[in-house]
């Protein structure tokens, strides 16, 4: 649920459900409000009508007959009964008091008494919109009749229907999910051509001739995607362009160097000739790893389903059989989608660069949390927290590495690096607490699946 809201589709969600919800409330409230002040104003015209014949019809009765009537009039929420005494206090006229004092005969006396009704202070019943009191004419009269009869007059809140709140909500529910489906479908609509732009960025990071993306949606997501394809166009003809370039470059040394080498057999003196025939030689190999690093950049190489467990037994089997010491522990149980010789390039730097600095090279292989981890141990003295970022550049050395017993160009892991993260892989470095350096190659579950 967190992953949910914290991505762009659960935060779209969220705004469109809660401004939904929010608009639908208001308007809710300000109907039932206007619904409340319609009847309220009813309700005043009902008792006033009401008041005034009550009032009206006690005094056109006799003094004898009048308490038989009082004593159906008392009954309702709009009541007339006999008063005792006249009135402590009283209060300015109000504005149903003073109308209603206007409709009935003169010589009959109306005067608001300062002592309200307790209904008229009484919460009404729990409501989400409807207002928490009555809001219309709600009070006691004083009536002295023609006669001089003293009655009193009240005008009480309206029954109410019982209701309680869960029912209220029982009643919201279906409008709440259809509201809650309603954003949820706009949202995907929304969003489902950016997820598909950022795969599009995925696959792209992966393999720079993967397809391009399908125009299709609103105008802007058709211009975005047109944009992405022309950009991927660019990329592939720009890396294309550098690949050839650096291909051209070392396969055309080779020719000059070979034809070194044959001249250099004919050199007399021994020392010198065993010299430049290691420079030489060196410079074969940069050219070799040259090339290497040109076909690691290139991603022309068909992607098919390989055995990591067959694989990696494959390369630590050829290294042993070359005479490295390498042991290989663990199974992965894991199919990967790559390029054969790519992948078998990126294991062998990996493990040639840990035998070549560290004497040795242990490889363990596990899986886990639906990703295959391959770590390559070593037995050397480790790297400078500094200069792990800087060992991945293209011919870099550590300084303590440049000799003649270890060799290397510098492009070993930066090859291997550039095939990991083609396979959507990550490569990282850490210094062992009892020695050595451990290299950690990692194969994301979108790569690989469980045989």
């Amino acid at each position: 649920m967190k992953d949910f809201f914290g991505s762009m589709t659960g935060r779209v969600f969220l705004v469109l459900l809660l401004g939904m919800i929010a608009s639908a409330a208001l308007t809710q409230w300000l109907s039932v409000g206007e619904r409340t002040r319609s009847f309220e104003r009813y309700r005043d015209f009902h008792a006033m009508e009401r008041a005034e014949q009550l009032i009206t019809t006690a005094d056109a009765l006799a003094s004898e007959s009048r308490p038989t009537y009082l004593r159906m009039a008392e009954r309702g929420t709009i009541k007339l009964e006999r008063m005792a005494e006249a009135p402590a206090a009283i209060r300015p006229a109000t504005a149903f008091s003073s109308t209603l004092q206007q409709r009935l005969a003169k010589g009959v006396q109306l005067l608001p008494l300062a002592d309200q009704p307790a209904e008229c202070a009484q919460p009404r019943q729990r409501s989400i919109f409807a207002p928490s009191q009555w809001g219309g004419a709600c009070e006691a009269m004083y009536v002295t009749l023609r006669d001089g009869a003293r009655l009193k007059l009240s005008i009480l809140p309206p029954p109410e229907v019982p209701a309680t709140a869960l029912s209220e909500y029982v009643a919201l529910l279906p409008f709440l999910l259809s509201v809650a489906a309603l954003a949820y479908l706009v949202t995907r609509m929304a969003v489902r051509p950016l997820k598909r732009l950022a795969k599009a960025a995925k696959d792209l990071g992966n393999d720079i001739n993967h397809p391009p993306v399908v125009l299709s949606g609103a105008a802007e997501i058709r211009q975005a995607s047109a944009a992405f394809n022309a950009m991927q166009a660019r990329i592939r003809q720009h890396i294309m362009q550098r690949t050839q370039m650096l291909a051209a470059i070392t396969h055309d040394l080779q020719t000059p160097l070979t034809r070194l080498r044959l001249r250099l057999e004919k050199v007399r003196d021994d020392e010198l000739q065993q010299r430049l025939i290691d420079d030489l030689s060196a410079m074969q190999q940069m050219v070799r790893e040259g090339l290497d690093l040109a076909r690691s950049m290139d991603a022309s190489e068909t992607m098919q389903a390989l055995d990591l467990d067959s694989l990696l037994d494959s390369v630590c089997s050829d290294a042993s059989d070359s005479g490295q010491p390498v042991e290989l522990r663990g199974r992965a149980n894991m199919a990967l989608m790559g390029r054969p010789l790519d992948m078998r390039r990126c294991l062998v730097n990996l493990i040639d660069n840990a035998v070549k600095y560290g004497h040795y090279a242990n490889v363990t292989v596990e899986r886990i949390a639906g990703a295959a981890r391959v770590v390559i141990r070593d037995g050397g003295p480790g790297i400078a927290k500094d200069q792990m970022a800087h060992v991945f550049e293209p011919f870099y050395r550590i300084e303590s590495s440049r000799s003649r017993e270890s060799g290397g160009t510098g492009l070993g892991l930066t090859i291997a690096r550039n095939i990991a993260e083609q396979h959507g892989a990550t490569v990282a470095l850490n210094n062992h607490p009892a020695g050595g350096l451990e290299v950690t190659l990692i194969l994301p579950e979108s790569y690989a699946s469980r045989l």
